[in-house]
């Protein structure tokens, strides 16, 4: 009889292998238009309530007005002591009418050649089309403005303290109530196709036109590319700075979600300087570009 040999041992657990780190990091420079996201968004949203809505817009001649129907219904007919007959009638409130001035036509389809029927959707909140042009004509002005580091600064210190002025004054009251009678209104295929068309043309700038342009770092080397469709041009990594121009604190952060400007400038006889705005995530990517160059240091070392 003899012994059972040993099991054999269980292998040895692999060593835990680090997650490698990309060799290159990818620099990409968008235009202006990124910023322009919320006019879409905003338009979007105020189509959605316009269609949940179901209110139509109706066009009617200048002095036109809604009035009220009314008609007296015979309810019973009663005989008094006497002999005679006496009609009860009650007033009936029926949907308000369209009441257009004389001489005046209403736009008649042409299919039927009868008056139109409104079709129009819109929406019954007046400050919808308010708060789509505000925000229109906000974005205009911080994409085209610079305003950057003490400006930006000034620009709130300043929207405060005239907050305070007017609230001391009381001229907010006065304010509000001449907003009140601005009335802007945009019908649901305006929204759509506003909405529609910017979001084509960002999606396309940001996704496909903007990466077209973009710097490419290496632990060696540097790849540039300035124009779209332009070849790439090869660079020495090695001296190398990187700037980080002051950030303006509507368009990179309330708009742009932490992005920024960069400047990447080469070293040597023939130094070249690359300014590349709008960068998105702006810290982090400087940081690991940062990380890449000291990784290249430390292998020439």
């Amino acid at each position: 009889m003899t012994a059972a040999s040993p099991p054999p041992p269980a292998p040895a657990p692999a060593p835990h292998q680090p997650k490698a780190e990309p060799n290159e990091i990818t620099i990409v420079s968008h235009s202006n238009l990124f910023y322009w996201w919320p006019v879409w968004a905003v338009g979007f949203l105020a189509a959605a309530i316009t269609g949940f809505e179901q209110y139509h817009l109706a066009v009617v001649p200048a002095g036109s007005e809604i009035v009220p129907e009314t008609k007296e219904v015979v309810i019973k007919t009663e005989k008094t002591e006497n002999g005679t007959t006496k009609e009860s009638t009650e007033t009936i409130r029926d949907a308000p009418i369209m009441k257009i001035p004389p001489k005046s036509k209403l736009v008649v389809d042409p299919a039927t050649n009868v008056p139109e029927q409104p079709k129009l959707l819109v929406t019954q909140y007046r400050a919808m089309g308010v708060v789509f042009v505000f925000v229109l004509i906000l974005v205009i002005i911080i994409t085209n403005v610079p305003l950057r580091g003490m400006w930006s600064v000034m620009i709130i210190l300043t929207l405060v303290l005239l907050t305070i002025i007017f609230i001391l004054l009381h001229w907010w009251e006065y304010i509000l109530n001449a907003l009140y009678f601005l009335d802007i209104r945009i019908n649901l295929g305006g929204y759509i196709v506003i909405s529609t068309a910017l979001a084509v043309i960002w999606a396309l700038t940001v996704f496909f036109f903007d990466r077209q342009r973009y710097i490419t770092f290496t632990p060696g080397q540097l790849k540039v590319c300035e124009q779209i469709g332009g070849g790439e041009q090869v660079y020495d990594a090695v001296g190398i700075s990187l700037q980080k121009q002051r950030s303006d604190l509507f368009r990179h952060y309330i708009l742009g979600l932490g992005s920024g400007d960069l400047i990447v400038k080469t070293s040597g006889a023939q130094s070249h300087q690359f300014d590349l705005p709008n960068v998105l995530f702006i810290n982090h990517r400087v940081r690991r570009i940062e990380e890449l160059l000291k990784k290249k240091a430390v292998v020439e070392a």
